[in-house]
């Protein structure tokens, strides 16, 4: 997961504990992963993979389309129009959705 996610976001993580935690910094955001400990495991296994949405705006929806089929996990539908935007569901090495978005023009 880290290594998807660093090369996802184009940055190391800071700090970083390798097999324990990392973190991220993005604007008005703090993206921590870590691995659960052996003792809590049943807790999480219960309820399966993909347990995370996680959405990002980004200024460039065609781009980060592109570099997610470079990392080797391209969405697997079309672009969404919607009312606040256009929008895009990818996914994550563990199943946990990305919603990467542009929004409408507020001009």
């Amino acid at each position: 997961m880290i290594a998807f996610y660093q090369a996802f976001l184009a940055q190391r993580p800071q700090p970083y504990v390798p097999q324990v935690y990392g973190e991220f910094q993005l604007p008005g955001l703090c993206l921590g992963l870590f691995q659960v400990r052996a003792t809590d495991r049943p807790e999480f296994e219960q309820v399966g993979t993909g347990r995370l949405s996680l959405t990002l705006m980004v200024d460039d929806l065609e781009g980060a389309i592109a570099h997610l089929q470079a990392l080797g996990y391209p969405p697997p539908g079309p672009i969404i129009t919607a009312s606040h935007g256009r929008e895009v569901y990818a996914y994550d090495p563990q199943g946990n959705r990305l919603i990467l978005y542009t929004p409408t023009s507020r001009d």
